[in-house]
């Protein structure tokens, strides 16, 4: 029986952490990416292992399109030494990073950061692992309710803004590459207990209660809540499912 082989970027904490360990246990082999956090990837390689399952940790930074041909010849070299494959099944754009400044003060540096991560790396890593992927594969994208009416906050008008560009990359994927089957949907997370921000929520406990009493469900987000969501997106239960973003939020300002 030929494996499945998934390949989800920033995995070594928080959300991208959760959703490679939740598709390595509905049968997937996993690629995971980390950048700076070896020891976060490490563990997330050891829990899927634990479990039974296969993985690889490769170093990647998605703000670096340079280095991205370079990472599909690793990753094909992964491919056929640890699957005897020459395709993958599924890509999971989820490693980011957060900035948070009011719009009168949001610097072109911080602009530039966020657009280099949060868009222009996943649109061009996508197109650059593409010849890989597998017609009928699928592809998710984590964007953020950032970019929704419900999820707007002050300051995180550049953030929410790449994060809405991400949405509409989403469904033009979806359009473009419908011809080999494959789907491409997006999860937009609410506030999310993760390692963003420099750990913000371990830095500023105070904050979460009045999180929660936003939150129609009662609680503050937890990876995974949203890893589950992204690793169903995957599987065949939702294969009818194309070009939709799915707001994982307990009901934020609802």
């Amino acid at each position: 029986m030929i494996t499945r082989i998934a390949i989800v970027t920033g995995a070594s904490s928080g959300i991208g952490q959760s959703a490679a360990v939740q598709i390595a246990r509905r049968g997937a082999g996993v690629i995971l990416t980390y950048q700076g956090n070896r020891s976060g990837a490490k563990d997330t390689v050891a829990r899927i292992e634990q479990e039974g399952g296969t993985a690889v940790a490769l170093p990647l930074d998605v703000g670096r399109s340079e280095t991205f041909a370079d990472f599909r010849d690793t990753v094909a070299a992964t491919l056929r030494d640890t699957w005897q494959r020459d395709t993958f099944d599924h890509l999971v754009n989820n490693a980011g990073s957060s900035g948070m400044a009011p719009f009168a003060e949001t610097t072109e540096d911080m602009f530039d950061t966020l657009m280099r991560v949060l868009l222009k790396g996943p649109y061009f890593l996508t197109q650059t692992l593409l010849p890989l992927l597998a017609d009928a594969g699928t592809i998710v994208n984590v964007a953020s309710s950032a970019a929704t009416f419900n999820g707007m906050e002050p300051g995180y008008s550049a953030y929410g803004t790449m994060k809405g560009g991400l949405l509409t990359l989403t469904r033009y994927l979806a359009k473009e590459l419908s011809p080999r089957g494959i789907r491409v949907n997006a999860v937009s997370p609410g506030s999310t207990r993760t390692r963003l921000a420099d750990n913000a929520f371990e830095r500023y406990p105070e904050v979460i209660p009045g999180l929660a009493a936003r939150t129609a469900l009662g609680r503050l987000g937890e990876p995974d809540d949203i890893g589950t969501a992204v690793a169903a997106l995957c599987g065949t239960d939702l294969a009818w499912i194309t070009a939709q973003d799915i707001e994982v939020s307990g009901g934020f300002n609802l």
